[in-house]
């Protein structure tokens, strides 16, 4: 089994959040190269947004995602691989 790490995570949450931007509704996919893997998340989801209030003003900033439709795979040198990915670990975060 491929474990995700705390830092794939973080880089799928940086580029989903890139490509999401500020809308409502999500479908696509994100592919992220390890040293030791290919992963290609693929995503269908409500997105959720909450303004931050800043001493150099406001920002929006996703907050949270309601999956309609999900897959993580992992491609390694062996082939497609099962992998320990947790829709709600990639959640936490979100909006860091």
């Amino acid at each position: 089994m491929y474990n995700v790490s705390s830092a794939l995570y973080n880089e799928v949450a940086e580029r989903l959040t890139e490509r999401v931007g500020r809308n409502g509704y999500f479908s696509g996919s994100i592919e992220v190269e390890t040293a030791d893997a290919e992963c290609r998340f693929v995503l269908s989801a409500v997105v959720y947004h909450r303004r931050d209030a800043m001493p150099e003003g406001e920002s929006e900033v996703l907050s949270d995602m309601v999956p309609v439709w999900w897959e993580f795979r992992t491609v390694t040198e062996e082939g497609e691989v099962i992998n320990d990915f947790s829709f709600g670990e990639l959640r936490k975060y979100f909006g860091r």
